[in-house]
Order: C-alpha cells, then sequence, then structure tokens
C-alpha cells in the first residue's frame, strides 16, 4: 500500500522532473500543477509543505545559474577553512557527526559471513528507503521503489551475512537526519566496506557543507589527486550510503546536475530541498 507520503513525493518528483524538462519556459503555476493533476491552489500548498518555499523560488534553487554562483562562490578549488567547517558550519547540522569506519579483511572475508546485518524499511522526504546496520554502524542505504529488490541489492553487497529485519539504534540514528531537530542527534556511525581511496572520497564527501556544491574536480583536488577526477566519480557511483554520505551534492563543473545511482529527479529534489533548508531568507 502506497503512503501519504510516498504519495505526495511522487507527486512533487513528477512536478520537478517538469520544471526541469521545461525550465527554459518558465511554466507558470497552473502549467506545472496540471502535470500532476491538482489545482494550483493545492499544488502551491503541497509542494511548499514539502521543500519549504514555493515553487518559484525552488526552480531558482535548481537552475544552472544558482548552481554556476555556488561553484564560483567556493573558487576553482575550494579553501580548506570551507571543507574543515562542513556540517557544523550549517547551524542546523551544529552536534552532528558522521564517522566511518572500514570494515577489515577479516569482517568481510568469504562475501561478509562474518557479518551480522539488521536492516529495516523506512520514509523519507525522497521517497522510500532501505538501511542496514552491523553491530559497528550503518553499511548500506539506499533509496528504493520496490521491497524485494532493494533486499536483493543489499544481499549482493554482502552475500554470505546472516540478516535480521531489525530497526537498530545506529539505523534510527541515522533516518533522524531527515527531521528538521538536529541539535539532539547522536553521532551516526557508518561500517562501510571500500577501498582505501574509495574510503577517502566518501569522507571528503562528509565535509561538503549542507546547502553547497562541488564538483568532481574540487574533490580529487582534496584529496590530492588533481587527476583523478575520472576514478574519484567511479569511488561516488559506488557510494553504498544515501544521503548520508551526500555524494549528491557533487555536480558536473558546467553546473548540471549529472548523473545519480537513485535518479537525477531525486538528485534534483534533494539538492533543491537542502537549499530551502539551509537559505536564511527565503522568499515564499
Amino acid at each position: 500500500m502506497t503512503s501519504q507520503a510516498e504519495f505526495n513525493y511522487n507527486r512533487i518528483a513528477k512536478a520537478i522532473a517538469f520544471i526541469q524538462e521545461h525550465f527554459q519556459e518558465q511554466p507558470s503555476l497552473g502549467e506545472i500543477a496540471e502535470t500532476i493533476h491538482v489545482s494550483p491552489y493545492h499544488f502551491q500548498r503541497l509542494f511548499t509543505e514539502w521543500a519549504g518555499v514555493s515553487p518559484k523560488k525552488f526552480m531558482q534553487y535548481i537552475s544552472v545559474e544558482h548552481a554556476k554562483q555556488l561553484l564560483k562562490q567556493k573558487g576553482t578549488t575550494l579553501a580548506d577553512a570551507a571543507w574543515e567547517t562542513g556540517f557544523s558550519g550549517t547551524g542546523r547540522l551544529h552536534d552532528l557527526f558522521v564517522g566511518i569506519e572500514g570494515m577489515t579483511p577479516g569482517e568481510f572475508k568469504n562475501g561478509g559471513e562474518n557479518l551480522h546485518i539488521n536492516y529495516s524499511f523506512a520514509e523519507s522526504p525522497f521517497g522510500k528507503m532501505i538501511v542496514a546496520s552491523t553491530e559497528k554502524g550503518i553499511c548500506h542505504m539506499s533509496f528504493m521503489e520496490d521491497a524485494q529488490l532493494a533486499f536483493n541489492e543489499l544481499k549482493s553487497r554482502f552475500p554470505n551475512a546472516q540478516y535480521q529485519q531489525l530497526l537498530d539504534k545506529h539505523q534510527q540514528d541515522g533516518l533522524f537526519i531527515f527531521q528538521h531537530d538536529w541539535s539532539k542527534l547522536d553521532q551516526i556511525k557508518l561500517h562501510l566496506n571500500g577501498t582505501p581511496f574509495q574510503l577517502k572520497v566518501w569522507e571528503t564527501l562528509l565535509k561538503i557543507p549542507m546547502g553547497s556544491l562541488v564538483t568532481y574536480g574540487d574533490i580529487a583536488q582534496k584529496i590530492e589527486k588533481p587527476n583523478a577526477s575520472r576514478a574519484v566519480g567511479t569511488a561516488i557511483g559506488n557510494n553504498p550510503v544515501a544521503f548520508l554520505i551526500p555524494c549528491h551534492r557533487v555536480i558536473q563543473s558546467t553546473g548540471k546536475i549529472g548523473g545519480y545511482m537513485w535518479g537525477n529527479t531525486r538528485k534534483t529534489a534533494i539538492i533543491g530541498w537542502e537549499a530551502a533548508q539551509t537559505d536564511t531568507h527565503p522568499e515564499a
């Protein structure tokens, strides 16, 4: 059964896809509302409740021009200060810390046969999710359309692990990030299987402030591998933890959104939503 939250996000996603496709035409509120078969008044209310800003303001957030302005503010390569403040610089995430621990060879031996993994299904502002964790932290978090397919994807990462459908503390902490008051959020712990290069890229992504955008080249510069943009892109594409490791904040140097494992419309939705959360002077 489709929940109201999922139904609303699906309508929002359809509207965002239409906005993306027709952005240059600057579609009217009525034209956008017509695509999801609601009145302009109802669409304005639905969209504003979800995003925190009007559809008109949201269109500005997801424009190439807006992305270019954000990239220009940071310069060709990001200043260390901008990275080091990371989450703490946003105010809303003052007490949020995300820590990554790499899996040892023994933990991942024989497809994870030594791992006990809890998993659960949840809802987010951007659709349904599956989240899984070991005793050390979250090991997988993904947007999903179908629960069985999502579980099969998880099992393909750790084919020999032991699984139990259970919502534990690690998962609760990770999912709490979608709440608006994060001041009392415990540390989020991630327990990931990756190469040293992948782990370094993922740790670097954690330092991108919410509401900011960077390029693949910026990440390569930050990890002191300036010629490794393509390898950085591959590592980002293998990110096993959606949203918590914010690969959605990495875009093309042209200002275009670029690819996303969980769909470009969802990436656009997240970028616009985060911009609205961090804008100190949003317009209705």
